[in-house]
């Protein structure tokens, strides 16, 4: 007995030590993430955890690393696991059935998720996706744009319904989705049953507008460039450090876009727009605005509303990304004739974002500090994502 006592001892001194500087699995999962359960029992202990990626905001993916080079991505509001096996490395055994296996170096990608297609080019991966949930015309990025005239990447069908046919026969290894995969469950079901494992990426549920920066981690991960990744991420927190040194300001900015039925719909305020005013040193004119639970990011209000709420906003943000935007004040006021009355509009300070803001998923830095120069009256020559209407 007393023997059995001194080696269980000696064992968890062993893991201890083991465990000593590699640092606990990413987005504070338990011991279930770590290899001796990634695996059935007659093979436990074939991985061997070795340490998991730091986050700074992101909260809705981790990404664990194991010996020989082997790479768990697990985007957390699911639980989905994914398991990158290093190019020349056997597929481990009898892996647990819910952890789908890619196999490195990632090719064939059907890429539906819009604002990923930005990372993947930062990372110099647009060779890497053959399919686009998006025709030519729908991009703003260059690149993408030039790559489907070159037939590089092929339209495959929106996510709702995608070319079964055509993704089965030229080999598609991974479907990456949004969030609006949710409303069309059974396409997912059957993307499966072809072969094809859907992942879907939540940048867009991240409270911290650097959280969905962060994301491109996560396809650095899944790519085999973090070092890449790391760089473009510490880019963009250097610019917020930038702006957030500067003095706040008591300045209000109401971000809005006019819908064809009249509505205006706003974010609400725990969307990451209005933090991205509140990291810029301005504020958002609607407090307290929606419901953070049930993880939307606009409300859609009458007139009415919109004109007791906003009048004496000090700036005015159109969003563009929906109909196309607005050249000029004046066309802004043929869509909604009561901002006349508005402050910031007899004050000359409307502004419109650009129209490929969206799909510019690593913007967020960049209109961060567009915002700043809005606020402080800087000029307007280096912005990047929004410019005054006249």
């Amino acid at each position: 007995m007393r023997r059995k006592t001194i080696i269980a001892i000696c064992l968890f001194l062993t893991g201890l030590l083991g465990l000593h500087g590699c640092g606990s699995p990413s987005s504070n999962y338990d011991s279930k993430y770590y290899a001796d359960n990634l695996q059935d029992k007659e093979t436990e202990g074939t991985l061997v955890y070795e340490s998991s990626m730091e986050l700074q905001y992101a909260e809705n993916f981790s990404v664990d690393y194991y010996k020989d080079g082997y790479t768990m991505l697990t985007t957390t509001m699911d639980g989905q696991r994914f398991m990158v096996v290093p190019e020349g490395k056997e597929i481990p055994e009898n892996m647990q059935e819910d952890i789908v296996v890619l196999q490195s170096p990632m090719k064939d990608l059907y890429l539906v998720a819009s604002a990923v297609m930005d990372m993947f080019r930062e990372l110099d991966g647009l060779n890497t996706i053959t399919f686009s949930g998006q025709k030519e015309e729908s991009w703003y990025i260059e690149e993408a744009k030039e790559a489907m005239a070159n037939g590089d990447i092929i339209y495959a069908g929106k996510y709702s319904k995608p070319d079964y046919e055509l993704l089965v026969s030229e080999g598609c290894t991974l479907a990456i989705e949004n969030r609006m995969i949710s409303h069309s469950p059974e396409v997912i079901e059957k993307l499966e049953d072809f072969g094809i494992p859907v992942m879907i990426e939540y940048s867009s549920y991240e409270s911290h507008p650097l959280g969905r920066v962060e994301w491109i981690k996560f396809f650095g991960a899944l790519l085999g460039k973090e070092e890449i990744a790391e760089q473009i991420f510490e880019e963009q927190v250097a610019i917020l450090d930038k702006v957030s040194a500067d003095e706040k300001t008591d300045q209000t900015v109401a971000f809005f876009f006019v819908t064809s039925n009249g509505l205006v719909q706003v974010r609400q305020s725990s969307d990451y727009v209005p933090k991205m005013i509140e990291l810029a040193g301005g504020k958002y004119i609607f407090e307290n605005l929606g419901d953070a639970e049930t993880k939307r990011s606009t409300v859609n209000m009458q007139v009415e509303e919109f004109y007791n709420g906003a009048k004496n906003a000090d700036f005015l943000i159109y969003n563009s990304s929906i109909d196309g935007g607005v050249a000029s004040r004046e066309a802004l006021l043929d869509k909604c004739e009561v901002l006349a009355d508005f402050k910031a509009v007899q004050e000359g300070n409307v502004w419109c974002t650009t129209n490929d803001m969206y799909q510019q998923s690593l913007s967020v830095g960049y209109l961060i500090e567009d915002i700043h120069a809005m606020l402080s009256g800087e000029k307007e020559d280096n912005m990047h994502y929004l410019f005054r209407l006249e």
